[in-house]
């Protein structure tokens, strides 16, 4: 698989699986999920101390004890900052939650820690000093955040100027906000309104990259569009150019996420590993600017 670099200094690979799901799975039925993907090029792995109250951190570690060789060829993220019923940015939740992380996945070093859901409360030096403290300790590699606007963005950076390498934001061809209010510039349409600040602009602007999560979703978890009766038109556009490079849907839907120049990282939360190998082909697909543009139409976006 070909890789990306994060933030412009974390190499990756462009597909990474999210292991929200994990905490379902045995320990054997969860070897064979990250095996697949290690075999598939996948190689990034997307965690948070809440997916599954910590037991997919848990059961993920059962399968690098295994198989301790994959932890040099792998990069493990994770994620902090939802609680039961609130969000916490603070200095002490940060750091806590990182200890939290490292003993549940059982090692000494995490690649990546993001906030997971922007905090009200948030104080900026105060994530700023949490952050500082992680990576001086070696705790922590790099830094993110999750469902950050570019206001939000920049109010983290005046605090830690360079340190936030990744957003995580949902999008997707049944969640296009994204990318939506760049091509309905000055016209009075819906699609028009800026809903999260041009993050998407703010972001390569700044060299911050973003990872797509809930690619196949449409809503907040509302379902699947693939093989949805709601989106007809969208899945009869993607069985098309499917079969004209001879992959799966979900992979043509990965594609279309790839083929944007902010190199924009797709993390897949399957735990069908031959559903993984299948996505995972998507990396070799390159679609051409009128197969993207067709797909974006055809799910249901106007072209002003």
């Amino acid at each position: 698989m070909k890789s990306m670099k994060l933030g412009g200094v974390f190499p990756a690979s462009r597909i990474a699986l999210g292991c929200m799901r994990m905490a379902s799975l045995t320990e054997g039925e969860a070897e064979r999920v990250v095996l697949t993907a290690v075999e598939n090029g996948i190689t990034f792995f997307d965690h948070a101390d809440i997916y599954g109250g910590g037991k997919s951190e848990e059961i993920f570690s059962t399968v690098l004890k295994k198989h301790p060789e994959l932890r040099e060829k792998i990069t493990l993220q994770s994620k902090c900052g939802i609680c039961r019923g609130y969000y916490d940015a603070s200095r002490e939740h940060i750091l806590a939650s990182a200890d939290g992380i490292l003993k549940r996945l059982d090692v000494p070093c995490l690649d990546i820690l993001l906030l997971h859901r922007p905090d009200a409360l948030l104080e900026a030096e105060e994530v700023a000093e949490a952050f500082e403290i992680l990576h001086r300790s070696g705790k922590v590699r790099y830094f993110g955040v999750s469902n950050q606007n570019a206001a939000q963005l920049a109010l983290l950076e005046r605090a830690m100027p360079g340190r936030i390498l990744i957003n995580q934001l949902q999008f997707g061809l049944a969640h296009t906000g994204l990318v939506d209010v760049g091509i309905n510039v000055n016209i009075h349409s819906d699609h028009a309104v800026a809903r999260d600040g041009m993050t998407l602009d703010y972001c390569r602007l700044h060299g911050i990259s973003i990872q797509a999560w809930s690619p196949f979703q449409y809503g907040m978890f509302e379902g699947v569009f693939l093989n949805s009766d709601r989106y007809d038109k969208l899945n009869a556009e993607i069985r098309r150019v499917a079969e004209q490079y001879g992959v799966t849907d979900s992979a043509i839907a990965v594609a279309w996420i790839l083929r944007h120049p902010a190199g924009i990282q797709t993390i897949i939360g399957s735990m069908n590993p031959a559903r993984i190998a299948q996505i995972a082909a998507a990396d070799e697909v390159e679609l051409t600017r009128k197969e993207w543009y067709d797909l974006y139409l055809a799910a249901g976006n106007p072209l002003p």
